[in-house]
């Protein structure tokens, strides 16, 4: 997609969502099935079935995919796509890769040390541009608007208000 295209497919979009704001709003959804005697959670995604369990750490075998690299890995693609976008808007050639790496005491996780948190206590994300036309100014312009609308790095950083329910069905 060139830039022209970009810009011909988004402006409506645009439009529709500055004269109806509640047109923007939408619902994304994730759905899993468990229960199938393993520890484990098939995650359905937008092109296949993600079977998910335990990192080797806490006592996984390392063949089912890890919650914690589907978060780093949800980041990068959404960083990465995010990235291209706005080059593309900008008329700017920019190839590389996308990298984040994060950091967690799994003491938490398993409840050897109560004060220890749960989950992720530094999340690294690393552009690696390694062909660009663009100027270092462009670039670090490009990075921060890239930082500014990448949907999951700002959910990441602002902590959404999260609900947890559940429901019992009768046995």
């Amino acid at each position: 997609m060139d830039r022209d295209q970009l810009r011909a497919t988004q402006a409506p979009l645009k439009t529709e969502y500055k004269e109806d704001p509640s047109r923007a709003l939408i619902t994304l959804r994730a759905d899993g099935r468990h229960g199938d005697g393993e520890v484990a959670c098939s995650v359905q995604t937008g092109k296949a079935m993600v079977k998910t369990g335990l990192h080797p750490a806490t006592g996984g075998d390392g063949s089912l995919a890890c919650s914690g690299d589907l978060l780093l890995q949800a980041l990068v693609a959404c960083a990465g796509v995010t990235l291209r976008s706005v080059a593309v808007n900008r008329g700017l050639d920019v190839q590389g890769s996308v990298r984040a790496e994060g950091d967690l005491d799994f003491r938490g996780t398993l409840g050897v040390e109560r004060d220890v948190p749960v989950g992720f206590t530094a999340i690294r994300l690393n552009f690696d541009l390694l062909t660009t036309s663009a100027r270092s100014e462009e670039i670090a312009d490009l990075v921060s608007t890239t930082e500014r609308y990448c949907v999951v790095l700002q959910t990441l950083a602002r902590a959404p208000n999260i609900t947890v329910t559940s429901e019992a069905g009768s046995t």
